[in-house]
Parts: structure tokens; sequence; C-alpha cells
């Protein structure tokens, strides 16, 4: 994000329907299956960097409760209302301290 191609990215990404992320999480929200979902939009990135990131957290315990809730809801098929309410209403904690 260093740069004006990053924020310009992000911006993209969180508010343009030119965005093949947002676009594709605008179908999952609406009940398309995250599978349907990348199909009709085409090169969804964060679908597949979800998964990576997700395994990586998972050989080296770091603990990434986003990411978690998203890859339940891509791979595992979770409700994302229950995924929303899983990180509200996890404990509050120090990002510092140990898991």
């Amino acid at each position: 994000f260093g740069g004006l191609s990053g924020i310009g990215d992000l911006i993209v990404t969180c508010c343009s329907m030119h965005s093949r992320n947002r676009r594709a999480g605008i179908l999952i929200g609406e009940g398309t299956s995250p599978e349907d979902a990348v199909k009709q939009v085409g090169t969804v990135e964060g679908y597949y960097c979800c998964h990576a990131a997700w395994e990586l957290a998972q050989q080296h315990g770091v603990s990434m409760p986003i990411t978690e809730q998203l890859y339940h809801i891509l791979f595992d098929g979770a409700d994302p209302q229950q995924a929303l309410n899983n990180l509200m209403n996890r404990p509050k904690k120090h990002e510092y301290e140990e898991f």
C-alpha cells in the first residue's frame, strides 16, 4: 500500500464494481456458492489467497481470525452471518498476546 497504485487497488477492491473480488463477495453475500461466484466473475485472487493464507497460518501457528472465518465460508460452507457473529463475539485480548 506504499504508493498510489497500492492505495488505488485497495480503494477499487473496496468500493468499485470493477473489482472482481468485490463482485464475487457480493454474489456470495447474496447466496451464490463461492465456487459459482468465482466461475461467474472469473479470476478472483482473494479466493485463492484466502486458502493459501489460512494454510500458512495453520502451519506456523499464527492466529488470523478474519482469514479463518473467510476460509470457513469459502471452503467449508459456513454461514456468513454465523462467521460474523463468531468474529464479533470472540474474547477481547491484546493483539500481541500468545494464543
